[in-house]
C-alpha cells in the first residue's frame, strides 16, 4: 500500500495554487527579483519521515525564520535568566519592524520581532573566527543534517538597505541592550537571516523542535527539552507579530514566517510543517502559505486547542508469575506523564499490603516526563512501605539519569523475560 500523505500535500498545494494575493517582499532587491509563482510544502514525523511536494528543492533565505533558532542556541548556550534579562516574552502587538522597547524593563518585548532578534543575535557566543552568524549556520546544518550555507547576493543586498534595521540597533545600543558596536550586530543579524534553505531543510529542522530537541533521523539531542519549550511557547505568542491572535484562534499551531515567502510550524510531538511561496500578505506573511496552515490544520485536526485526549489506561497488561504466583508484573505502555502517572498509581493501590514482588515494566513506554518519573518512584516507595520487594525493568533506557538519581537500586536494565527467568 502507498501511503496517501503525498497525495493530501499535492492536493493542498493545488487547491491553493489560484490564491495569488499579496506581493514580493520588494525593499529587499533580491528578493524583488524571485519567482513569485513558486510553492511547496513539507511535512515532517517526529520519527524522521519527511514528505514534500511541489518546488521542494528550490532553495530561499530564512530571514525571520531564524529568529526562533538563534533563540533556542543562545538559551542553549547562555541560560534562560540571561537571555530573559535582555530579551523579553510578552507578544509585541506590533509589526515586526517597530521601533519600540517595553516601557517599563526597557528591553525587546520579544525575541521575534526586529528589535529582540537583533538583541538575540548579540546573545548567541562567537569567536575571533567564528562569526555569529557562522555559528548558527553550523547549528542550523546540525538540525537540517545537511551543511546549509549563505546566500552572499541576498546578504549584500539587504545590508544596502537595512536602515531601519540600523536605527533599531543605535536604539538598543543607546539604552544599554547592546553592549558591542550596533554596525557589526546588525550586519550578523543580516547574515544570519541569509541562510539558505529548501522546504525540505525546513521540514527536517522543524522535526528536532517537534520531536523534543532530539534530530528524528540520527536520535542525536541537540536541544534540552526546556529550551524547546520556552521556543515553542514564543513562537506561539509572539512568532506572527501582529497578527499572532488570528494565527492562534485559526491555525492554532506554534509557528514563525519569513519575508522570503516560508512559514515554518511545529506541533510538538506530532508534525513539523514548512510552506514556501514568495507573495507576502501585510503583516508579511506568505499569502499562500497561511492559507495553506489554515488547511492542513483544520482537515488535519493539528490545532493545538484540540487537545488530544490523554490514553484511557496507561496498563497494557497485569499478571502474576513465578512459584505461588509471588511476582505480578505490571507492563505500561504509552506516554508516562501527569494523568497517566495518576492513573497508574489509583490502580497500584488495589494491591494489598503483602511481600508479593511488584514488577512495573516500561518497556512499551515511549516518554517519560519528570513528573511522571517523580509519580512513579513515589508509588514504588509507598508499594515498598506495604511491604512489597519492588523492581522497575527498563530495558531500553526510557528514564534519563537524572529521573532515576536516588531511586537506582529499584532499577534494573534487563530485558523483562529475562529477569523473570530468576523466579520460574
Amino acid at each position: 500500500m502507498k501511503t496517501p500523505v503525498p497525495d493530501y500535500l499535492k492536493h493542498v498545494l493545488t487547491a491553493c495554487h489560484d490564491h495569488d494575493s499579496g506581493a514580493l517582499a520588494d525593499y529587499i532587491p533580491e528578493l524583488a527579483a524571485v519567482d513569485p509563482d513558486k510553492f511547496a510544502l513539507a511535512l515532517i514525523t517526529v520519527d524522521g519521515t519527511v514528505y514534500s511536494t511541489g518546488d521542494d528543492d528550490v532553495e530561499f533565505t530564512l530571514q525571520s525564520m531564524s529568529k526562533p533558532f538563534a533563540y533556542a542556541l543562545a538559551l542553549q548556550k547562555q541560560g534562560l535568566e540571561k537571555v530573559l534579562a535582555k530579551v523579553g516574552v510578552e507578544p509585541s502587538g506590533e509589526a515586526f519592524n517597530q521601533i519600540s522597547l517595553d516601557k517599563e524593563s526597557n528591553i525587546p518585548k520579544n525575541p521575534m520581532i526586529n528589535s529582540g532578534a537583533i538583541t538575540t543575535h548579540s546573545l548567541i557566543p562567537y569567536k575571533r573566527t567564528v562569526s555569529r552568524a557562522e555559528q548558527l549556520r553550523r547549528f542550523l546544518s546540525s538540525l537540517a543534517g545537511r551543511e546549509l550555507s549563505f546566500d552572499n547576493e541576498v546578504y549584500t543586498s539587504e545590508k544596502k538597505t537595512a536602515f531601519r534595521n540600523r536605527s533599531l540597533g543605535y536604539m538598543l545600543r543607546t539604552v544599554g541592550v547592546l553592549e558591542e558596536d550596533p554596525e557589526s550586530i546588525v550586519n550578523g543579524y543580516i547574515k544570519q537571516c541569509a541562510i539558505k534553505v529548501t522546504v525540505k531543510d525546513l521540514a527536517m529542522i522543524t522535526g528536532v523542535l517537534a520531536n523534543g530537541g532530539i534530530q528524528p533521523q540520527t536520535g542525536k539531542k541537540l536541544l534540552d527539552r526546556s529550551v524547546v519549550r520556552q521556543v515553542l511557547s514564543v513562537m506561539l505568542t509572539c512568532g506572527m507579530y501582529d497578527a499572532a491572535g488570528d494565527w492562534l484562534t485559526t491555525v492554532g499551531i506554534p509557528a514563525k514566517s519569513g519575508v522570503s515567502g516560508g512559514i515554518i510550524g511545529i506541533l510538538p510531538g506530532q508534525v513539523g510543517i514548512a510552506v514556501f511561496s514568495p507573495r507576502i500578505d501585510e503583516h508579511g506573511h506568505s499569502a499562500r502559505g497561511v492559507q495553506a496552515f489554515e488547511r492542513i490544520s483544520k482537515e488535519m485536526g493539528l490545532h493545538l486547542m484540540e487537545g488530544t485526549p490523554s490514553a484511557q489506561t496507561i496498563l497494557q497488561n497485569r499478571y502474576t508469575t513465578g512459584k505461588k504466583n509471588q511476582v505480578v508484573v505490571y507492563e505500561l505502555r504509552g506516554v508516562l506523564q501527569f494523568t497517566e502517572s495518576e492513573m497508574l498509581l489509583r490502580i497500584l493501590q488495589d494491591e494489598p499490603p503483602a511481600k508479593t514482588r511488584i514488577i512495573l515494566d516500561l518497556t512499551n513506554l515511549t516518554l517519560i516526563h519528570n513528573v511522571g518519573a517523580r509519580i512513579l518512584f513515589e508509588g514504588v516507595a509507598r508499594l515498598k512501605q506495604d511491604g512489597h520487594p519492588v523492581v522497575v525493568v527498563d530495558s531500553e533506557g526510557v528514564l534519563s539519569e537524572a529521573q532515576i538519581k536516588g531511586n537506582k537500586r529499584v532499577v534494573v536494565k534487563e530485558e523483562l523475560d529475562q529477569y523473570l527467568e530468576k523466579f520460574k
